[in-house]
């Protein structure tokens, strides 16, 4: 089931979220409505917060890239209560954008070497490196579970710049072609 993406303005956006219980109901129907919203949306990765609900849930769908960047290893997986070990290399500026904030890109300046810890869907623990753009799109959907957005990664200009298209999107007042729940 395809569900509206939450666009910016809405409050969830803003909350740490909460850490997930093993016995989490549905939680297989949620991922699996996570997946087909995220590719309805043309997106690589969505968090739990941008679907309405404050959980430390994102996923990742890094394989789609493989066509744009031929030296990428793509990585498609679930990421559940998911915590940053260590965010290292070299800085690296890249043009991001979000779901929750249609027609808005920005380069934002990540480390490019990542190690976290997460629990897959049969809450199996793993802690793993990753680079790269993977690290990036991990990077950009954990700071969503931490309440973090990526325009506020922005240089001062450019955040002032989009100010009144993140108003507009806060009031509604943009076309998109997904679902989106704004503000009410």
């Amino acid at each position: 089931m395809i569900l509206p993406i939450y666009a910016y303005g809405n409050s969830v956006l803003k909350k740490v979220a909460k850490k997930i219980p093993n016995d989490y109901p549905d939680l297989s129907a949620l991922i699996a409505n996570m997946w087909e919203t995220m590719y309805n949306a043309k997106g690589v990765g969505l968090a739990a917060p941008q679907i309405g609900k404050s959980l430390r849930l994102f996923l990742v769908d890094t394989e789609q890239l493989k066509e744009e960047e031929n030296d990428i290893v793509g990585l498609k997986q679930v990421f559940i209560n998911a915590e940053m070990i260590e965010e290292t290399g070299q800085d690296t500026a890249y043009e991001e954008g979000c779901l929750s904030i249609p027609d808005i890109k920005g380069d934002v300046n990540r480390l490019n070497s990542i190690v976290i810890r997460y629990m897959d869907e049969n809450f199996e623990t793993h802690e793993k490196k990753f680079d790269g753009i993977t690290a990036r799109v991990i990077q950009h959907e954990y700071d969503h579970i931490e309440g973090k957005l990526f325009t506020e990664k922005l240089q001062p200009l450019k955040k002032r710049l989009i100010k009144r298209k993140l108003e507009n999107i806060r009031k509604g007042k943009i076309k998109s072609d997904y679902r989106m729940r704004f503000v009410k």
